[in-house]
């Protein structure tokens, strides 16, 4: 059976059942801004188990494209090394919305797996929830322990119990929950089943796991209703069902990876089983080109933003594997994601619709990495070797910046690299000069010809109007001037172009002082067109950005706008809160806080002010309760349109970035804020909801950057926040407010374990473990030397165990070489009686040298490391020497 034959099988045998067949939906989340990508196969169903949104079946089933490559699930460096770590894959599952419950799903998914996908069932088992002590008011699910018993006739020995962490599934403190079961099997079962005892599941491999959404929390820490109407969500991952079905042990052996790996193996000339190394680039290379081409087909492009910057690392990883580990001189991962589409083009048409796009992108992306990967990796060992020869042990951030900014190498590039030759990298300094970069970064880029195109209509076509302060704003008629695609100007476009689009007037707004562009849909009497960004490249020409999704336009067409209404009310609430927050920092902070840029996006603000110094806690708390102060006001906003010099003398704050004429639009946002501003605003201050700091740092000298949420947006990150403290708790055994305590407690009960452990290496290290150091010194000229190795990786160890020599030896030099870890560590000491006739750095510097490694230090005492430990006998012969030739 094949991997298609799997999902087409599961797809049919639940339509059978009265399911209905739904498309995957995109891998850019249409409607959770938590998420970066799609992740499981209920995230398209999610209102519906909510009950916020209606729809006309009872019953569904999917096989659902999902990315697991950021956040909590970044397993990225796991991929190609593990049997079943992947970026993307398939997620079959099938869905009940109130309609059948939990004996219909056990029976069907029994029947599908053994009856249809013929699996040895000697080879499951299943696990239920078995009751756990943190949700006393839920009973062990005896119903389903029954169900199952019935319908496979196993044995309380193959149904197994466990608790809350493991069968008990919750959308979030409030809604819909339930508990759950789960399918393992295991090629090499033979009758020995798992227990309770985690260490019992080594070779298990879970397979399906089915939620009985059976209750409902109204309230926070409030008791468990149940539903009366039950729900089910199931998920199964198709690669891991295909691997058990086709009997193979990882999901790299099946059909859904086999080919793709083979068409990689001919690119290179690297058989598949050559080696392990080779082995894994190939793995990496299949899985990174199905995930690139799938999100290249879902409109994700390689850039330097969150969601496709995560792309640009997948990608460039794979390209860096066939370059370094598979010898690929030639672009290749064009000829890999073209296999891709090939295999599953059938099943997501989209694959194919795109292949032209996926092919370009894939092969420019590549072609522009490959022309400075070679320079950048010579540079990097440059920077590492520097950095080596120093002594460091960490890549500046501004380095890394440097590596990815110049030489396109993302941040886990320079990582790896670095992690392979012993070192580290700055990833906080990284994030600060990249955060830093995005904020100066432009619309028209570097392409100064489409820059061109932007600024002759702007000259033609002059300012569009903008009609979103009438009203919602958000709504309104007008006539199409311009079209563009791919950089030139054109009179129509058909269903799938992707277009600039320019009006006379529009309610769409410009990105500009640094809120977002609109979304939304604009609509003519023949076409639909989705907006997906909205930008002002020259003047106040608004530009959108979007893709014709039926019919055809022209220039000329009459249309009618409707912006992304709820998306706009979160970019208002947003940029009123910037306002105040700009107001309470000059309040708190001074009058020097100066507003050096900000981003207002949907989700989030960030605003970039001028302070020479991190802020406190307290002054952090200030700031926040003054803006909030003016949201419960909740005084009306005013909007004026004023001489420049009048709106001066009343005050009003200038907006960063920003160019005013002779008139200019003023905004008083809460009872003291007056700005400057174009931008769209809440009607009164309590509209914002609230507002709650997320961060505060340092991005450049003397600029600092606080970023923000609010509404619904702070509301989400409170219950986050509140969701990680209760789940430490429940890790602690501590109430929510007894976590700190807790914490210090096993802080400092692991420094004094940490101390005795020293104590108890360095007694080993000096002589307690049998070995008598003391004795192996010698005499040279009248000068005790103990020249030795000892097995010892901690520096600190190794330099206290030679403080302890010196000071038993009275009058010599201790030479000591750790090596008891993958690379030497080196210590001498010399007694104050002898600093005139040895000096110890000077010493350690030649005795490191005869192990391809560098010293340093003053006469009295010096340390420094090697790289070849088979050279330490001769080095520490060569040390002793040296004191012979010198004293």
């Amino acid at each position: 059976m094949t991997a298609a034959d799997v999902r087409r099988s599961f797809l049919e045998f639940f339509q059978k059942h009265g399911h209905s067949v739904v498309a995957s939906s995109s891998l850019v989340p249409s409607n959770d801004p938590t998420l970066l990508f799609t992740n499981a196969g209920m995230n398209q169903f999610k209102d519906v188990f909510t009950g916020a949104e209606q729809r006309p079946y009872k019953r569904a089933t999917s096989s659902q494209k999902c990315v697991r490559a950021g956040g909590k699930h970044n397993d990225l460096d796991e991929v190609g090394k593990t049997p079943r770590h992947h970026t993307f894959f398939e997620m079959l599952g099938n869905f009940s919305f109130g309609d059948y419950f939990k004996e219909d799903a056990i029976a069907w998914a029994w029947e599908l797996l053994s009856k249809v996908y013929a699996i040895d069932t000697s080879r499951l088992v299943v696990t239920v929830y078995g009751g756990d002590k943190d949700l006393a008011g839920v009973a062990p699910d005896d119903e389903a322990r029954a169900i199952w018993k019935k319908v496979t006739g196993f044995g309380d020995d193959r149904i197994i119990g466990l608790g809350k962490k493991d069968n008990f599934w919750q959308m979030g403190d409030t809604g819909p929950m339930g508990p759950c079961t789960e399918i393992h099997f295991n090629f090499d079962a033979q009758g020995k089943w798992p227990t309770t005892d985690p260490a019992s599941w080594q070779g298990w491999l879970e397979i399906w796991n089915l939620v009985f959404m059976q209750f409902e929390r109204r309230e926070k820490d409030g008791p468990l209703h149940a539903l009366p109407a039950p729900s089910v969500d199931t998920g199964a991952g198709l690669e891991r069902v295909t691997s058990v079905v086709q009997g193979v042990r990882t999901n790299y052996d099946t059909d859904l990876f086999r080919p793709i790996i083979e068409e990689a193996a001919a690119v290179s000339g690297i058989a598949y089983g050559a080696g392990p190394e080779s082995d894994t680039a190939l793995r990496v290379i299949a899985d990174h080109a199905r995930c690139s081409a799938f999100l290249i087909a879902d409109g994700v492009l390689p850039d330097k933003t969150t969601r496709e910057y995560t792309l640009r690392r997948i990608f460039r990883r794979a390209v860096r594997h066939g370059q370094q580990h598979l010898k690929i001189t030639e672009p290749f991962m064009h000829k890999i994601c073209a296999r891709v589409v090939e295999l599953m083009g059938t099943q997501f048409p989209e694959l194919r619709e795109r292949q032209s796009l996926i092919a370009k992108v894939t092969l420019d992306e590549e072609t522009r990495f490959r022309a400075t990967l070679d320079r950048g990796l010579k540079q990097l060992e440059d920077e590492l070797g520097d950095l080596r020869r120093a002594g460091g042990g960490t890549l500046p951030g501004k380095k890394v910046f440097t590596m990815y900014d110049t030489f396109g190498f993302p941040d886990d590039l320079t990582k790896i690299i670095a992690e392979e030759r012993g070192l580290k990298i700055d990833e906080e300094g990284f994030k600060a000069e990249l955060a830093a970069a995005r904020a100066s970064s432009k619309f028209v880029g570097a392409d100064d010809a489409v820059g061109r195109i932007y600024k002759e209509l702007a000259n033609e076509l002059g300012p569009t109007r903008f009609l979103g302060y009438d009203g919602r704003g958000t709504a309104g008629d007008g006539a199409l001037r311009a079209i563009i695609i791919d950089g030139k100007r054109v009179d129509s476009a058909q269903q799938g172009a992707t277009v600039a689009l320019v009006f006379d007037q529009t309610p769409f707004y410009g990105s500009s002082g640094g809120q977002s562009g609109d979304t939304g849909t604009v609509r003519s009497s023949r076409a639909e067109i989705r907006i997906d960004n909205t930008e002002k490249p020259a003047g106040d020409m608004h530009v959108l950005l979007g893709e014709v999704m039926t019919g055809s336009i022209a220039v000329g067409d009459k249309v009618s706008f409707q912006v992304d209404d709820d998306r706009r009310d979160r970019i208002r609430a947003n940029h009123s809160a910037t306002h105040l927050l700009h107001h309470a920092l000059k309040h708190v902070l001074g009058d020097h806080v100066g507003q050096k840029g900000s981003l207002v996006a949907p989700d989030r603000l960030r605003f970039d002010f001028t302070h020479g110094a991190p802020m406190t806690e307290e002054q952090k708390r200030q700031v926040e309760d003054l803006v909030n102060l003016e949201i419960r006001r909740n005084i009306d906003s005013v909007v004026e349109v004023l001489p420049l010099d009048q709106a001066k003398q009343k005050g009003a704050v200038a907006m960063f970035g920003e160019k005013y004429g002779d008139q200019v639009r003023v905004v008083s946002i809460g009872g003291e804020s007056i700005e400057f501003c174009g931008g769209t605003h809440v009607r009164r201050a309590g509209d914002i909801g609230l507002c709650k700091i997320l961060s505060e740092q340092g991005i450049a000298q003397g600029v600092r950057r606080i970023e923000a949420v609010t509404g619904a947006g702070a509301l989400d990150y409170l219950r986050k926040l509140e969701d990680e403290l209760l789940r430490t708790g429940d890790r602690l055994k501590a109430q929510p407010f007894e976590v700190a305590q807790r914490v210090d407690k096993l802080l400092a009960d692991q420094k004094a374990l940490d101390r005795e452990i020293g104590q108890l290496k360095q007694r080993l290290a000096s002589g307690g473990g049998g070995r008598d150091l003391l004795s192996e010194a010698v005499m040279i000229k009248g000068i005790k030397v103990l020249a030795a190795a000892i097995d010892v990786d901690d520096a600190k160890v190794l330099r206290d165990t030679g403080d302890q020599l010196r000071d038993k030896l009275g009058s010599g030099v201790v030479i000591l070489a750790g090596t008891g870890g993958s690379e030497v560590k080196l210590v001498a000491m010399v007694t104050k009686d002898l600093i005139g006739k040895v000096s110890a750095g000077k010493l350690l510097g030649e005795v490191a040298a005869q192990l391809g490694g560098r010293a340093g230090g003053k006469p009295e005492m010096a340390q420094g490391g090697g790289k070849d430990a088979a050279a330490v006998p001769q080095a520490l012969v060569f040390a002793r020497q040296w004191v012979e030739d010198h004293a």
